[in-house]
């Protein structure tokens, strides 16, 4: 189970953008350990115009992967960055493994 999923939102604790203290929603996981996040380790890229398309051309900004190990996720109700914890609960007879915020022992509700 990722402790890192699609939605949640992150704040940068390593890198270029961890000075400004920038924090995003994971828009996807490019592999185990990579995510993309919004406004978070953006490239240029020079873009040709394309008359068929209709696109025109020059600089653009694109979102490039960030290792996971450089961002934690944010939690709202301390306005800093947290650890993730996975707990078993039992529903009736069924048991199933939920993420919890290791400080406040919340559950972590994901919005996608």
């Amino acid at each position: 189970m990722n402790k890192i999923r699609k939605g949640d939102e992150v704040i940068v604790i390593a890198g270029k953008d961890r000075v400004r203290k920038a924090r995003g929603k994971v828009l996807a996981r490019v592999d185990d350990s990579h995510l993309i996040v919004e406004g978070v380790n953006l490239a240029i890229k020079h873009v040709k115009p394309n008359p068929m398309k209709g696109t025109a051309g020059g600089k653009t900004e694109k979102p490039m992967p960030i290792d996971q190990s450089n961002v934690a996720i944010y939690n709202p109700k301390t306005g800093k960055a947290d650890r993730v914890k996975i707990q078993i609960t039992k529903d009736g007879d069924k048991e199933r493994k939920v993420r919890v915020y290791k400080s406040t022992g919340e559950e972590i509700k994901t919005s996608a």
